[in-house]
């Protein structure tokens, strides 16, 4: 999240026009905005509206996946990008973050379904309270003539639950315990000897 101040400070700053590096669908000059478009924002209030909400479920990710989860953020955002590049509307520029943060949102409910691990499950009924309402962004007839990427919505709520399946065995698991079955070990009891002499005089 710092380095995405970062580079908006230094565009600001210095006038660089960075946006011209978001993702061209469709376009070779937007096979580079595969790997860009993340951390490129319209606006500060752009970039504001996505800091929260990715640091909130990056520190979920980090905290309850830490095995696993540089591999889930950089596939989400690997996927993402190439997914927009390859369906989304041409003829403009997609950029910003939304599309990673709707691929971590929906890995962390979906993996925490899959997985029924007592804890996970509290943070799938979090994420589900806190960001439920990001489902209606992939819908684009509720924005219309709105300068919304939907697509980068929809393909990082994708990419999440197409992770969330393929990583389901691997990072905190379901505890099962095994209260296990006493069984009686007829070797390991014997009866008691008896003496049938009598003792001597």
């Amino acid at each position: 999240m710092l380095l995405l101040w970062l580079i908006k400070g230094a565009d600001i700053l210095f006038g660089l026009e960075l946006n011209d590096y978001g993702l061209y669908p469709l376009q070779l000059k937007g096979v580079p905005g595969i790997f860009t478009s993340p951390f490129l924002h319209a606006n500060l209030a752009h970039l504001f509206a996505n800091s929260v909400p990715l640091l909130i479920l990056g520190s979920f990710l980090f905290y309850f996946y830490k095995d696993i989860a540089w591999m889930i953020l950089f596939l989400i955002y690997l996927i993402t990008g190439i997914w927009v590049w390859v369906y989304a509307r041409g003829g403009a520029a997609h950029i910003g973050a939304s599309g990673v943060i709707y691929g971590l949102a929906s890995f962390l409910f979906f993996s925490g379904m899959i997985r029924r691990e007592t804890g996970l499950l509290v943070i799938t009924m979090l994420v589900a309270f806190l960001y439920g309402g990001l489902i209606w962004g992939i819908f684009p007839q509720l924005f219309p003539n709105q300068p919304i990427s939907w697509e980068s919505h929809l393909m990082g709520l994708l990419s999440g639950v197409v992770l969330a399946f393929y990583y389901r065995k691997q990072g905190p698991q379901r505890k099962s315990w095994d209260w296990g079955e006493e069984e009686d070990d007829d070797s390991s009891w014997s009866e008691p000897e008896v003496d049938d002499h009598p003792p001597e005089k």
